[in-house]
């Protein structure tokens, strides 16, 4: 999962609509000013967390075939969801905390490309202590779309600041719950307001990254726009108070030196967690 910085930021809340929670004492911004949001990175190391382990226990069946591993990794596989999302609405929160989300964007997307030839190309061609690396190709990844969420709110910025904050984050979250099953074919709710989407969009890989393909696509890794990029959006908004630094107080302070500590570091985390991985279980399988 990718980093995000949780730049300080002091100028208030952007646009006219959110002037009334901008309201503070000057000094209390002023005793803020170098706060960290720390909770933020708390959170999102806690989802750093649990994705290690959860494709640590991928590996353990997938690559090792270690029974354990595939036990372990179909009792968490419905919770992966959660904390990627999680991950997903801290990096719109933070997205707000940062003027320079075009650039974050693109050296995000260079990263994530980057993942994709490595694992599409080279990887499959390998061979390490006689086992074949399969099925690791990443074509549209967290880290995929994570970068052109980035970018999408960098250029569409301006318009979102239009609309009043808790509008905007109720709009967009329900967007989300919306899409929720556009993988699956599906608008709306799944057997009570749902709508089936024409198979024509299935028909192609062509539109992938928007979360339509084929039964025969496959990434190891698969985090489409619809509807995440809706999730992100919503957190923008939430985000908003946080340019503005009105957190509760609580948000501020901190709890676990060690789930912080990989909220900051979360995108090299998720760039070496699967070689340390992989190179321990091919150690002690050799052993």
């Amino acid at each position: 999962m990718a980093a995000d910085s949780n730049e300080l930021v002091t100028n208030g809340a952007s646009g006219k609509y959110n002037r009334h929670i901008a309201h503070k004492s000057q000094k209390t911004q002023k005793a803020q000013t170098e706060k960290r949001i720390v909770f933020l990175d708390e959170i999102r190391g806690f989802a750093v967390f649990c994705m290690v382990f959860y494709h640590m226990f991928y590996a353990m069946y997938a690559l090792f075939d270690i029974s354990a591993g595939k036990q372990l990794f179909e009792f968490f596989m419905p919770f992966q969801p959660i904390f990627a999302g999680i991950f997903i609405f801290i990096s719109g929160i933070s997205s707000r905390l940062s003027h320079h989300n075009t650039v974050r964007g693109v050296k995000l997307l260079v990263i994530a490309l980057a993942l994709t030839a490595v694992t599409a190309l080279i990887l499959p061609n390998l061979t390490i202590g006689g086992m074949v690396i399969e099925d690791c190709e990443i074509y549209f990844g967290i880290l995929h779309c994570l970068s052109i969420c980035m970018l999408i709110f960098s250029g569409v910025r301006n318009i979102l600041d239009k609309i009043p904050v808790m509008l905007g984050f109720i709009l967009f979250a329900l967007i989300f719950a919306f899409t929720m099953n556009v993988e699956n074919g599906v608008l709306g709710i799944e057997g009570f307001l749902g709508v089936n989407i024409p198979d024509i969009f299935y028909q192609s890989d062509y539109f992938m990254p928007l979360g339509f393909h084929t039964q025969a696509f496959q990434s190891a890794d698969y985090f489409p726009l619809i509807p995440n990029l809706f999730l992100f959006l919503a957190g923008t908004y939430i985000g908003v108070y946080a340019e503005a630094r009105a957190f509760p107080k609580f948000t501020y302070e901190r709890r676990s030196a060690l789930m912080a500590f990989l909220g900051r570091h979360a995108l090299l985390i998720y760039i070496l967690h699967m070689p340390i991985i992989f190179g321990v279980f091919t150690l002690i399988t050799t052993l």
